[in-house]
C-alpha cells in the first residue's frame, strides 16, 4: 500500500510535469526502433515481420524484456495480444497505448511498431524520473493488425471488439496450410481470453502517416479524427469472344472496350462529388486474355472512401447506374457489394487533449482523417480512442522505403507523454 505522504508527493510530481515539460529520450526511442527492426531487416533497410514467424517471437520476447526491466507485469490474452501494464496510485481502468509489431512483406522500420515503441519509451520515462501515473499505463501489443500472412488485416482487436468470430479466426491460414491457431501455439504465445482488454480509461494509438498531407503542409502532428468509412464493389462486365482479325467493329461485344468507357465515365462522375473522397479501380481481370480473342469478361474492383456517408451513399448511386452506362458497346454489367464499414469518429475529449498537447509543446499539427485502417477504429467501439500521426518523407509506407524522420518519431511520442499525463492527472 502507498501511504498518504508517498501518495501525496507522487501527485504533486505529476502536477509538476506539466510545469517541466517532462521530455522523452529521443536516442533511446531510436535505439529501440532500429533494435526491433534487427527482427527481420531486410537487404534494403526495411522488415519482414509477418505474424506469429520466428521474427515475430524474437520481437515479442524483446518487448517483453524491456517491460520486464521497468518492473511492468506482462499478460497475454487467447488471441495472443500483449499487455504491458505499469501499477497506477489508483487500481482503476488503465490507459491504454500501443499498436502492433507485425508487417507486410518488405515492409518498413516504423509502420505499428512506433507505436509500441512509444509506449516503451513513456513507461520508460516515467520510471526513470520516479514518477508513478494515477492510474495505470497499459502498453498494448495487437496480433495480426496486417493481416498479410492471416486474413483479414486488425484480426485480433477484431476478435476483441466483437466484429470477427474468434472461431472463424483461428482456421485462417496461410499460403502454406498453417492455421492461425497453429502458430500461436507454435510461438508460445496463446494466452487466456481472460487476460483481454475489456476496459479502459482511454486508447492512444501513436502511428506514422503512411500518406504525404503533413509533409505537404510541413505539419508535424495530426489529430486524427476519424477513420474514413469505405464501400468496395466488384464490377463484371460481359460481352462474346470472336476472333480478332474477322469480326468486323461495329458487330463486336468487346466486354474490354465496355469496360474501358465505364471507368471513364465513374472516374467523371466520382470526382464531381467531393473533392476529399478517395476511390481506386485496383484489381483487374481480363477474359480469356488472348490476343487474338476479343474479350468476352472483364472484372474489376472499385472502392471509394469519405468520411460522410451521405457522399458514400452518393457513391453506391453512380455504381448501380453502371448497367445503364454499357448498353452502347452491347454489354451487360453486373455489380457486387463485397464489404463496407461506417466511418469511426474518435473521442473528441481525447481529441482535443491530443491538440492542448501539442500546441503546449510547440509544435505544428492539424485535425485529419485517416483512409488506411487501423486497430484502434475497433477498440473505439468500447473505449475511447485515438490516434496521433506523424509524417511519412513522400507518403510512403508498406515498403522499404518507408522512412520517418527521428525528430517526428520524437516529437510523436512527447505528444503521447503529454497526453497520457493530461489524461491520467489528479482533478
Amino acid at each position: 500500500m502507498i501511504d498518504n505522504f508517498f501518495r501525496k508527493n507522487i501527485l504533486i510530481g505529476v502536477s509538476n510535469l506539466y510545469k517541466q515539460k517532462l521530455a522523452i529520450n529521443g536516442k533511446r526511442l531510436k535505439d529501440t526502433l532500429e533494435s526491433f527492426a534487427n527482427f527481420g531487416r531486410t537487404k534494403n533497410n526495411g522488415v519482414t515481420r509477418l505474424a506469429l514467424s520466428e521474427e515475430d517471437l524474437h520481437a515479442r520476447n524483446y518487448f517483453r524484456s524491456c517491460c520486464d526491466e521497468l518492473g511492468m507485469s506482462v499478460r497475454v490474452d487467447d488471441m495472443g495480444n500483449m499487455y504491458a501494464t505499469l501499477a497506477g496510485i489508483e487500481n482503476k481502468p488503465p490507459i491504454v497505448v500501443g499498436s502492433h509489431m507485425d508487417t507486410v512483406k518488405k515492409g518498413g522500420r516504423f509502420d505499428g511498431i512506433l507505436g509500441v515503441a512509444a509506449g516503451l519509451e513513456v513507461a520508460r520515462t516515467l520510471v526513470e524520473h520516479k514518477i508513478q501515473p494515477q492510474v495505470p499505463l497499459t502498453i498494448v501489443n495487437f496480433t495480426n493488425e496486417e493481416g498479410a500472412r492471416f486474413e483479414p488485416s486488425m484480426m485480433a482487436s477484431g476478435v476483441l471488439s466483437g466484429k470477427f468470430d474468434k472461431t472463424v479466426m483461428m482456421k485462417k491460414a496461410d499460403k502454406d496450410g498453417t492455421t492461425f491457431e497453429e502458430a500461436l501455439q507454435s510461438i508460445g504465445y496463446a494466452g487466456d481470453s481472460k487476460n483481454r482488454l475489456t476496459e479502459a480509461a482511454a486508447f492512444l494509438e501513436l502511428h506514422i502517416e503512411q500518406g504525404p498531407i503533413l509533409e505537404r503542409e510541413a505539419l508535424t502532428i495530426g489529430v486524427v479524427e476519424c477513420v474514413l468509412g469505405m464501400v468496395c464493389y466488384e464490377i463484371e462486365v460481359n460481352g462474346e469472344s470472336d476472333h480478332a482479325g474477322t469480326t468486323p467493329m461495329n458487330m463486336r461485344k468487346d466486354a474490354l472496350f465496355a469496360a474501358n468507357d465505364l471507368i471513364a465515365a465513374i472516374r467523371q462522375q466520382l470526382a464531381s462529388l467531393d473533392e476529399e473522397l478517395v476511390f481506386t479501380m485496383g484489381r483487374m481481370n481480363v477474359f480469356p486474355n488472348i490476343h487474338t480473342v476479343i474479350p468476352n469478361k472483364v472484372v474489376f474492383s472499385l472502392e471509394a472512401r469519405h468520411k460522410d456517408p451521405a457522399v458514400i451513399k452518393q457513391v453506391e448511386k453512380v455504381i448501380h447506374s453502371l448497367p445503364a452506362l454499357s448498353a452502347k458497346q452491347n454489354c451487360s454489367v453486373k455489380t457486387e457489394k463485397l464489404w463496407g464499414r461506417d466511418t469511426v469518429w474518435f473521442d473528441q475529449h481525447i481529441c482535443q487533449a491530443l491538440e492542448q498537447s501539442a500546441q503546449s509543446l510547440g509544435y505544428s499539427f492539424k485535425r485529419m482523417v485517416s483512409g488506411a485502417g487501423h486497430d484502434a477504429q475497433f477498440i473505439a467501439s468500447y473505449i475511447p480512442s485515438a490516434m496521433i500521426f506523424v509524417p511519412s518523407i513522400n507518403g510512403k509506407s508498406h515498403s522499404e522505403d518507408e522512412l520517418t524522420t527521428w525528430e517526428d518519431c520524437e516529437k510523436g511520442v512527447n505528444v503521447l507523454l503529454e497526453t497520457v499525463l493530461a489524461l491520467q492527472s489528479p482533478s
